[in-house]
């Protein structure tokens, strides 16, 4: 830029730049519209530049852009988690502190309960009776012997969701379960409210849910898998309510453990002795029965611990509290009491397994990988679901791969887009495989499931690999390459055991054999179009830099010997025709080496038996047809080269890269042999 622009630009990027003062001073100083016209010129040429460049930085930070975006989308998606989490954590702490401060309180309402006696339970019943009698729904209620209310009032449901207001409703609380009653908007009668849900004391955990205007005097009832979140009238109403919940389910659980331990059987009648030796004694498992202590406190609370595992997500703690539980009963005889309990702890583990089953659902964050997973496989296996662990996760694996695999940019170069998608799909595979070996160890039998799902990966990776290769007609070479690389990736499972060569040619045979055909066909009719335009004149390459360059490719291809057929200066002694269809010949049977399955042999062997075909039925014709002497020898020349010099190349390569004879080459060679039938006029290809 001049020293004139730079000024201007300085003056436009000041602070102080006044654009009316500028404008009038200009005009002030300007002799004529010719000094405004150059000045307008020289401000486009300054705005002209600065685009470009603004374009410039923009193409040269583009990818920056891109990732920073998706990392930042990364970054909010894990910091709404985390949020979620702590929250969730904070609530449960606060839930701790209040249950640690609700046992203080218990000695001072014990003392008011001592001054002030509380009503009888025949009066509660009266009024529970009274109560439910507003229930549309709740006369069944009170078949249940001894239960009576303890405490009860208005409160408004909240969405767990999205924390909007849904509906009133009127809770019930019993000494041994929660009624929860929604309000009538059209009353008939005495009737107020209609029954809703029904839950019994030990299902549910009550949590402190912390003020957060205008959300505030809220707890959340945890019913696993389910919730419900209910706002009290204030903050009062609420701690009564946290209070007497804590209160009521203690107190159950007290009262249900003391019924247990009093539960103890009359004196023993002494049994006559039988002397029949057939007679059993049935009376034993009856005494083994009494055997039986369920009355130890953590086996009391164990079913309550286990909804409070599973709230915090402590899978590993459920499960060793269900193992600890499987080893004191492992030698215990099967009691009514052991049923009961069974019957809990069974509903703990449904449970249990639905949390764990949604932690490997393909709907969960797939950005972890294989690892991620370990945790909920592991509980899994523990509670004796190998097979649905297995299935469960390899269906997480199948669907981070399809992901993987769909958000993979598609470049315009499609060799390089075929090296990401090999470095993803088979390092994806790769990784998932060490993973599988490590958390089924112990579960040979899930390896088949692991050989069937790794098939079906492959086919997956196959449909987007021939989408972008084959249905794309790339050039041979192209696919030839991209075969290579998917051959090269594949060969690194072997380093674990796992051999899926076989399959990617059984899926692949079928386009690779459609565009050795198709390449073939192009070929000849491209080497029929020059035929048909041959004069058999020797080729010029004008220039010494052109004839290098042939001979390097020759000498690449094989042919040490073609130096032999250059001449003086810049000449080939051989025709335009052959010398083209020859390169083509060698570069068709480079790529068909590189695209080779043992289902293909006869099918590259004929595309090349067609091809040379092409060229030698050429010659032959012309050496048949032409009556001039010097072409005659010219065209023996050139039927020489393609005998005694292509052909055994051919075949020496195609041994070479297969590893197998080709026999219908070297008949084909021995079938046109160059003869010369009269010295003097007639020669022909035999």
């Amino acid at each position: 830029m001049s020293e004139t622009g730079n000024r201007l630009r300085k003056l436009l990027e000041s602070l102080n730049f006044d654009p009316q003062n500028y404008v009038k001073q200009l005009s002030q100083q300007s002799d004529g519209d010719r000094d405004l016209q150059e000045h307008r010129q020289k401000i486009q040429n300054l705005a002209d530049e600065t685009a470009q460049n603004l374009k410039k930085n923009v193409y040269k930070n583009y990818r920056q852009f891109i990732e920073t975006a998706k990392e930042i989308s990364y970054l909010e998606s894990e910091m709404y988690q985390l949020s979620h989490i702590l929250t969730e954590q904070k609530s449960i702490m606060e839930s701790i502190t209040q249950a640690l401060l609700s046992t203080d309180k218990d000695e001072t309402s014990k003392e008011m309960q001592a001054a002030f006696p509380k009503e009888t339970e025949e009066v509660k019943q009266r009024t529970l009776t009274s109560l439910l009698e507003k229930v549309e729904g709740g006369k069944n209620i009170m078949d249940t012997p001894g239960r009576h209310l303890v405490y009860n009032g208005d409160l408004v449901e909240f969405d767990v969701d999205n924390m909007s207001p849904i509906q009133k409703v009127h809770a019930f609380l019993m000494n041994d379960c929660l009624l929860i009653a929604n309000w009538l908007p059209n009353r008939r009668g005495t009737v107020k409210y209609k029954y809703n849900a029904l839950y019994d004391l030990e299902s549910f955990a009550v949590v402190n849910v912390k003020d957060n205007p205008p959300m505030k005097d809220m707890f959340k009832i945890l019913m696993f898998p389910d919730s419900r979140i209910f706002q009290a009238e204030n903050s009062k109403i609420k701690k009564e309510w946290l209070e007497i919940l804590d209160e009521t389910k203690k107190n159950k659980v007290s009262k249900d453990r003391h019924k247990k331990e009093e539960e103890v059987p009359t004196s023993p009648v002494r049994a006559e002795v039988s002397t029949n030796p057939f007679d059993v004694d049935y009376d034993e498992p009856a005494e083994a029965q009494e055997s039986v202590d369920l009355g130890l406190e953590w086996i009391q609370e164990l079913p309550e611990d286990l909804d409070v595992c599973i709230a915090q997500r402590d899978f590993e703690g459920a499960v060793d509290l269900l193992d600890k539980l499987n080893e004191y009963l492992k030698d215990q005889p099967v009691t009514q009491r052991v049923k009961e309990l069974r019957l809990k702890v069974d509903e703990r583990v449904r449970q249990l397994t639905e949390v764990l089953v949604f932690e490997l659902s393909p709907d969960r964050s797939l950005r972890g990988g294989p690892k991620a997973t370990r945790r909920a496989v592991s509980q899994l296996i523990r509670l004796g679901q190998s097979t649905k662990a297995c299935e469960l996760f390899l269906k997480n694996r199948a669907a981070a791969v399809q992901t993987a695999i769909r958000q993979l940019r598609i470049e315009g170069a499609t060799l390089l887009y075929i090296h990401k998608l090999c470095n993803i799909f088979f390092t994806s595979l790769l990784e998932t495989a060490k993973e599988f070996e490590m958390d089924f160890a112990g579960n040979t039998g899930c390896y088949s499931a692991f050989v069937v799902w790794s098939r079906s990966a492959i086919g997956m990776f196959v449909d987007a690999f021939s989408k972008q290769v084959f249905d794309s007609k790339e050039s041979l070479s192209t696919a030839a390459e991209c075969v290579k690389v998917a051959k090269e990736h594949c060969q690194q499972l072997t380093e674990i055991g796992l051999d899926l060569t076989f399959t990617l040619q059984s899926l692949l045979v079928k386009d690779v054999k459609a565009a050795l055909l198709s390449y073939k066909d192009i070929i000849m009719e491209a080497t029929k179009h020059r035929n048909s335009e041959e004069m058999w004149r020797r080729l010029n390459l004008m220039t010494p830099e052109a004839l290098a360059k042939l001979k390097d490719e020759m000498r690449s291809c094989g042919m040490g010997t073609f130096e032999q057929h250059t001449g003086e200066d810049c000449w080939v002694n051989l025709s335009y025709t052959v010398v083209a269809f020859t390169k083509q010949l060698m570069s068709f049977l480079e790529e068909g080496i590189k695209l080779y399955f043992p289902e293909l042999h006869m099918v590259l062997l004929e595309s090349l038996r067609e091809i040379i075909l092409v060229a030698v039925q050429h010659v032959d014709y012309s050496l048949r047809c032409e009556q001039d002497p010097e072409k005659k020898a010219f065209i023996m020349q050139n039927a020489t080269f393609l005998h005694d010099t292509v052909l055994p190349v051919v075949e020496r390569r195609f041994e070479e890269g297969i590893g197998k004879s080709a026999k219908q080459l070297q008949d084909l060679r021995k079938s046109t042999r160059p003869v010369r039938v009269n010295p003097e006029s007639t020669t022909s290809l035999v």
